[in-house]
């Protein structure tokens, strides 16, 4: 194969001498020819001529040919690497897409253990302010059971001035005596309320977490609040503790200056009729101080119900209702119809004529008509060896042997016997012996002071 341009030059062997000197001319000429008129191209005998654009397109496309080759050639060669590095390069992403979604799996798993633990942990605890104020609402049932309680939770102490002129409030009329003496009988409606009720609690919609915030926010107010209602119930319970400890002193006082037998008296006392079988009272292993402080006031309760039972035979409150006014004291003094020195066995209460005369204890009629000085007179046997005696009344209401209870009205105030006006004779004898009336009468006042 050539490369040819323009046309072939004859040969003239005759003249080579000539030729010869000109051929290097020739051949610069027929080199600039060649390029400026193209490539040719020979191929057994035949020629293929191309122009320079065509040459170097034919050219450059075999070079890229050649290079597209080359690089196919070395694609197929590293083919299986590129492959593997490729594939492993996703098998690496996939994994670190699933260990990704493994931890956000563990993740949610965590909060929602988190989640139900706190919720296991609310209710845990929402149970236990539950089962505490189960327990507080227990407690106020068993302050409503003690006497002399009100709705707010405390000891008040009842009106003096309605205990003693107000019949209809305790259903029997009792008399007062100096300085209006209540009698120690617990009213009717005595019934008590826990001042403060247990705060209501509601429980959470189910199946709903709260937030820890929350939560420990509704515990804490809970907690709170009910602290606070046992404290005061626990105040209660002393306040009452203290009231029942100073009752039973000023009660055992009055036996005490009176000089009377506590235990005689409760013998003579006469007992309702009740009954039923004996099961002694225990304390439980685990009781609280409030349980502990309940039970001693239920034992003080007792007591004080025993002691008042037999107080009822003491006749330590007034004759007549209303402001005492003495006219003549227990003792000696000039008699009034004989000017001279004489024995005074009982006291003298100024009284409008009719007014009603109550017995100041329980007892039984002993004697019921006229008894010479005394006027119409009834005496009354309170056992134990006292009595009471109440004479110039007008009129007798009651006969012998008959039960009388405190207050019960047994006559009315007039002037018959040795009797120079309107007014009563009121007598207290221990063993059939006169006593300073006035000595109860002090011991009652003593008794309502507290």
């Amino acid at each position: 194969m050539s490369y040819r341009s323009g046309h072939a030059e004859p040969h003239h062997h005759h003249d080579h001498g000539r030729q010869s000197a000109r051929q290097p001319v020739r051949r610069a000429s027929a080199a600039a020819q060649r390029a400026q008129s193209g490539y040719t191209l020979v191929h057994a005998g035949k020629q293929v001529r191309f122009g320079p654009v065509a040459f170097w397109i034919v050219i450059g496309s075999v070079t890229a040919l050649g290079m597209w080759s080359a690089a196919t050639a070395t694609y197929f060669a590293f083919r299986d690497d590129v492959l593997t590095r490729l594939i492993a390069r996703q098998a690496e992403m996939q994994y670190a897409y699933e260990d990704r979604i493994a931890e956000l799996r563990a993740k949610v798993d965590r909060t929602t253990s988190r989640q139900l633990l706190d919720q296991e942990q609310f209710d845990q605890k929402l149970e236990q302010v539950m089962r505490r104020q189960t327990t507080l609402e227990s407690r106020a049932t068993a302050l409503g059971a003690i006497p002399d309680m009100q709705a707010t939770g405390s000891i008040r102490a009842p009106s003096r001035g309605a205990a003693a002129t107000d019949p209809a409030a305790s259903g029997v009329p009792k008399p007062s005596p100096i300085s209006n003496t209540a009698v120690f009988v617990a009213p009717p409606d005595r019934e008590a309320r826990l001042e403060s009720r247990a705060p209501i609690i509601v429980t959470p919609p189910p199946n709903k977490f709260a937030k820890i915030q929350g939560v420990d926010n509704v515990i804490v107010r809970l907690q709170t609040s009910l602290d606070q209602v046992e404290r005061r119930q626990l105040a209660t319970l002393s306040s009452v503790e203290d009231g029942m400890e100073s009752r039973m002193r000023r009660m055992r006082g009055v036996f005490s200056d009176l000089g009377l037998d506590v235990a005689e008296l409760e013998a003579a006392a006469p007992r309702a009729a009740i009954g039923g079988p004996y099961v002694p009272v225990k304390l439980p292993a685990d009781a609280g101080p409030f349980e502990r402080q309940l039970y001693r006031i239920n034992v003080s309760r007792a007591q004080v119900e025993r002691l008042n039972r037999t107080l009822a035979l003491v006749p330590y409150r007034k004759p007549v209702i209303g402001e005492v006014e003495f006219t003549s004291g227990f003792g000696v003094r000039s008699d009034p119809f004989l000017g001279r020195p004489a024995m005074h066995t009982g006291l003298d209460f100024r009284a409008a004529t009719g007014d009603p005369v109550r017995a100041t204890a329980n007892g039984k009629v002993a004697s019921s008509g006229w008894a010479g000085g005394y006027g119409r007179m009834v005496e009354i046997d309170h056992g134990n060896g006292l009595s009471t005696r109440y004479g110039h009344l007008s009129e007798i209401n009651v006969k012998v042997g008959d039960p009388i209870k405190i207050g019960q009205v047994i006559g009315s105030v007039g002037s018959t016997g040795r009797s120079t006006g309107p007014h009563l004779h009121y007598e207290t004898r221990i063993d059939g012996e006169a006593v300073d009336p006035q000595k109860f009468l002090r011991a009652g006042v003593r008794l309502s002071a507290g």
